[in-house]
């Protein structure tokens, strides 16, 4: 290693191989890493969040399966993002024999090593919850943006081998938003004359998000005009758009998020770079953005990105009684097992599947071949499923709130509620 970094004794014991040809890895690619990002040393973290259990391609199984070779084993808590196969229902899987075997080696290859099978891009609403100001190293752009913002945790941006190495070593570079100084906001977003219906509605989140990502970037936002008693959900919904849009990985809320109780301690007493005034204006052109497709027919309806939390469940099942499906539209639902359990405790697991929902656990529409529709277009609730279904389903995307994703879904046509944007 280069002279800029000082390694504790563990450490450079690890390095020295004094923990396994696994652990020699783990630390050199992690120390070679926070030299990248100038880190001056490492830290310790009581907890991980993996994503390299996601199969794209052979270099993630063979880099997995060299770990297990090695001896690999998890020196902190760590779980599990999405892998690419529903474990639990295997009929979910629409891809080839070939890729299900491959992914499934990749999952189970992240187990051996240690980590909790909770295959959830929201650990968070899984069990896995850090407290304030506790180090961590998480993967996963929404999980990343839910840690550091709703419960004051503290990670920097992790992807692909670096998750899974800071979780051997226990160890992470002490750079970026591990750092307080880089916590503070940079930017103010104000909402201004928006409609109490839709401050209180959870659609607002993700297009909020989106909105306030796109302009952001990478930069720390600091949003003011959120009702005191804004739900984790929406917090949930918020975070994992902006992450989308703009690669945000911190925002705060004032009067909502752990370190914004004010604006100035969200600012740590410094002046704005820049202040926003959101608008429904404003706001109506980012939801537009969320579509590329025209209102009109639609083959599917997908929901739960980031997964779906119980409470979430809880607003579905009525209007999916009041309003089942079409059988002409797949209407698919993505939770974890947790919630699932919870679902099936209740007999709602089965109502939902009698009317025509499938529900997915382990992973998501938008990672992994699980539509049956081939074409045309899909509708979500979701700014991160808007994002990327385009891109990675080759299917048109249309953005409208639950009520409007259930509605359609029975209609076989895209429906909107006139109200819910002012009229607009």
């Amino acid at each position: 290693m280069g002279s800029g970094l000082r390694l504790s004794a563990a450490d450079r014991a690890l390095l020295a191989g004094e923990g396994g040809a696994a652990g020699r890895m783990a630390m050199r690619i992690l120390a070679a890493m926070a030299e990248v990002y100038g880190a001056a040393e490492l830290l310790d973290v009581v907890s991980a969040h993996v994503d390299g259990c996601l199969f794209h391609g052979d270099s993630g199984l063979e880099f997995a399966e060299r770990l297990v070779a090695g001896g690999a084993r998890v020196a902190v808590p760590t779980t599990l993002n999405v892998g690419a196969m529903d474990l639990l229902h295997a009929d979910n899987f629409n891809g080839s024999p070939a890729l299900a075997a491959r992914a499934t080696r990749l999952m189970r290859a992240y187990e051996e090593m240690g980590c909790r099978p909770t295959w959830t891009c929201a650990p968070y609403q899984a069990g896995h919850r850090p407290a304030a100001g506790d180090q961590v190293a998480w993967a996963e752009s929404n999980a990343i943006a839910f840690v550091n913002s709703v419960l004051g945790a503290r990670t920097n941006r992790y992807g692909d081998f670096l998750d899974i190495c800071a979780a051997i070593t226990g160890r992470a570079p002490a750079c970026g938003l591990h750092l307080t100084h880089n916590r503070r906001g940079r930017l103010v977003y104000r909402l201004a004359g928006l409609p109490e219906g839709l401050l209180a509605d959870p659609v607002l989140a993700p297009v909020l998000g989106y909105h306030v990502g796109a302009d952001c970037r990478t930069r720390v936002p600091v949003i003011v005009g959120l009702p005191p008693a804004t739900d984790e959900d929406f917090l949930k919904a918020l975070g994992a758009a902006a992450a989308s849009s703009g690669a945000v990985a911190l925002f705060h809320a004032v009067g909502v998020t752990p370190e914004a109780p004010t604006l100035e301690a969200a600012l740590h007493g410094e002046p704005a770079e820049r202040e926003v005034t959101v608008t429904l204006d404003g706001l109506r052109r980012t939801r537009d953005r969320l579509s590329t497709g025209l209102d009109g027919p639609l083959a599917a309806v997908a929901l739960g990105s980031p997964h779906f939390s119980f409470e979430e469940f809880a607003r579905l099942v009525p209007l999916v009684e009041r309003w089942p499906p079409s059988p002409a539209v797949e209407l698919v639902v993505c939770t974890h097992r947790l919630v699932l359990s919870r679902l099936e405790a209740l007999g709602w697991a089965a109502a939902l599947r009698a009317a025509g929902v499938r529900l997915v656990a382990d992973t998501c529409v938008v990672v992994t071949p699980i539509l049956r529709s081939v074409e045309g277009a899909l509708m979500t609730s979701s700014a991160k499923f808007a994002h990327y279904t385009p891109s990675n389903t080759g299917l048109e995307v249309v953005f409208g709130s639950l009520e409007e994703c259930v509605r359609s879904a029975s209609l076989g046509r895209v429906w909107r509620d006139p109200d819910l944007w002012g009229g607009a």
